[in-house]
């Protein structure tokens, strides 16, 4: 038994000891975070804003709780690296989050401009050969619907505009600081900056 099992209820504990043994299962929430003991956590009760909090729930080695506003999932990595296989690693993330952006920008805009988009799929593979070359995101995209030739050209170019293709594209700056956890929100909630970014790349 892992570390901190002993605290757990029996449904936690259960699906700790076999349930991420189980084959094709996939990410589907197994764990889910209202199991996961909270009381130690301060922001479990908190309103953290726009900011996301990530923290390890003890569970195997590299099983996370990653939290928002009115949200939460698990990150992890697969069983064949010493992982449970109970979410998304990373990387998957960062190709998920270009994927969604791309879908709702590209819905947001259809909409804008009442064009006949029924739906929108968009699949997304990441490629890095070595941690100093540049990543590569092959994005397919998917567009249903009776939308003509000009249409979904228009769509295509508008899916290099969605905030998160543009934020991938440019790069970042990252500000790290030590620091015990704080009492107040980390940035206070001021709307969905995603969703102005996303009006924005209709214009």
């Amino acid at each position: 038994m892992q570390e901190g099992a002993a605290s757990l209820s029996p449904k936690l504990r259960r699906a700790q000891d076999g349930a991420f043994d189980k084959p094709g299962l996939g990410w589907l929430g197994l764990v889910t975070l209202e199991w996961l003991p909270m009381s130690s956590d301060p922001f479990a009760q908190k309103d953290l804003g726009e900011s996301v909090l990530v923290s390890e729930t003890r569970l195997g080695r590299l099983q996370m709780a990653a939290r928002g506003q009115g949200w939460s999932f698990l990150a992890d990595e697969p069983r064949l690296v010493g992982g449970l296989g109970s979410g998304p690693d990373p990387y998957d993330l960062l190709s998920s989050a270009l994927g969604a952006c791309t879908a709702m920008t590209l819905r947001l805009y259809a909409d804008h401009k009442g064009w006949p988009l029924e739906r929108v799929q968009v699949g997304v593979l990441h490629h890095r050969a070595s941690l100093e070359a540049r990543d590569l995101f092959e994005r397919t995209i998917s567009l249903e619907g009776q939308l003509d030739d000009d249409q979904r050209q228009r769509l295509l170019e508008i899916a290099d505009k969605c905030p998160v293709h543009r934020t991938l594209d440019r790069g970042s700056d990252i500000r790290t600081v030590l620091s015990p956890l704080p009492e107040a929100p980390l940035q206070p909630a001021s709307g969905s900056a995603h969703m102005r970014d996303m009006q924005e790349a209709g214009t």
